[in-house]
């Protein structure tokens, strides 16, 4: 990912001419405390602005997101809140909280607790956030790390890290494309998607827990597989139905840019060695909206309708934006 990055950026850096490589150093870590956050309303297709199709999806919104400085960016993931806010963690393990797009109020920063397992115990590490699971009763949040391989437990209101564990399924995964899609399941389950291509060919390791992922006494997880769309990274998951999972894939290519695909993941017969079943429901591809895009969220509405949010992950580039996107689910999802 970083090489295509790199490419991406020379070659623009080429046809423009007007950057230097100052622009992409990486940026300052937002400061705690409150944030304004803005929405700016976008269009789906710019060559077809009535457009409200999107393969199997129906259009509701798109918001450019944009801060005050450089800190906000890098969104890897995002959950709602019950009182509809969103919360929206980046890779620098800094969560960002902030109204929907046409509601007022302000945002707000809160870094969180970082923890590295050490001879005699955990400390405070700087490590690469890049996935996020809640509980929708207690907002328990379990947050997945590159780098380290490990994944952390945190109450709702962030305050410390509960709980912190690797797995020795995880040893061999590529540091920097390793924990990008973490699930929690209806049943209390968590799902682990391996971003880099392991398994067999191209699939994807899937690690299927009973228990709590970061809790030190969880049984070890199923080991099962995920076949991506050919060239595609999956980058995050979320659970719409009993046996229903959509998974966002991520893609960059000199010739066509960022590019994703969701699928629709059958997870009714899951057992160890599975290949898990699936199929596209929506292609992001320009004239289409398309950017770097890591998360997702399920919301339901008040009459029920099951809403999907996805957001993108600007890496904090000049050439790259924060995208916010809303669709409906039809109801055979």
């Amino acid at each position: 990912m970083r090489i295509l990055l790199v490419l991406l950026f020379v070659f623009l850096t080429a046809m423009t001419g007007r950057y230097a490589l100052e622009e992409v150093k990486k940026p300052p870590r937002a400061e705690n405390g409150p944030m304004r956050i803005v929405a700016k309303p976008l269009v789906l297709d710019s060559s077809a602005p009535e457009r409200t199709r999107l393969g199997e999806l129906h259009f509701l919104g798109a918001w450019e997101l944009k801060g005050p400085d450089r800190s906000f960016g890098g969104l890897s993931s995002l959950y709602l809140l019950p009182d509809g806010r969103i919360r929206a963690l980046n890779d620098t393990a800094t969560m960002f909280t902030f109204p929907q797009p046409g509601v007022a109020g302000m945002g707000e920063v809160k870094w969180l607790p970082i923890l590295r397992k050490r001879e005699g115990g955990w400390r405070p590490n700087s490590t690469d956030s890049e996935s996020m699971a809640v509980d929708p009763k207690t907002g328990t949040i379990w947050a997945g790390f590159e780098l380290t391989q490990m994944i952390c437990r945190y109450p709702s209101d962030l305050s410390r890290a509960e709980a912190c564990r690797t797995w020795p399924e995880m040893k061999d995964w590529t540091e920097t494309s390793s924990i990008e899609s973490l699930a929690r399941l209806s049943d209390g389950r968590f799902l682990v998607i391996a971003e880099g291509a392991h398994g067999r060919g191209e699939g994807r390791d899937v690690l299927l827990f009973a228990d709590d992922p970061a809790a030190d006494d969880s049984r070890s997880p199923v080991l099962m597989r995920y076949d991506p769309p050919v060239g595609y990274d999956p980058t995050d998951a979320v659970q719409v139905s009993k046996d229903r999972l959509l998974v966002l894939n991520r893609r960059a290519t000199i010739y066509d840019g960022f590019t994703a695909v969701i699928t629709l993941v059958d997870i009714g017969a899951m057992k160890p060695g599975a290949t898990l079943p699936s199929r596209e429901v929506a292609r992001l591809v320009p004239p289409v909206l398309a950017d770097n895009f890591e998360g997702l969220t399920l919301e339901r509405g008040p009459d029920g309708q099951r809403i999907l949010w996805v957001v993108s992950d600007d890496n904090h580039l000049f050439f790259q934006r924060t995208l916010l996107l809303k669709f409906a689910l039809p109801e055979q999802f």
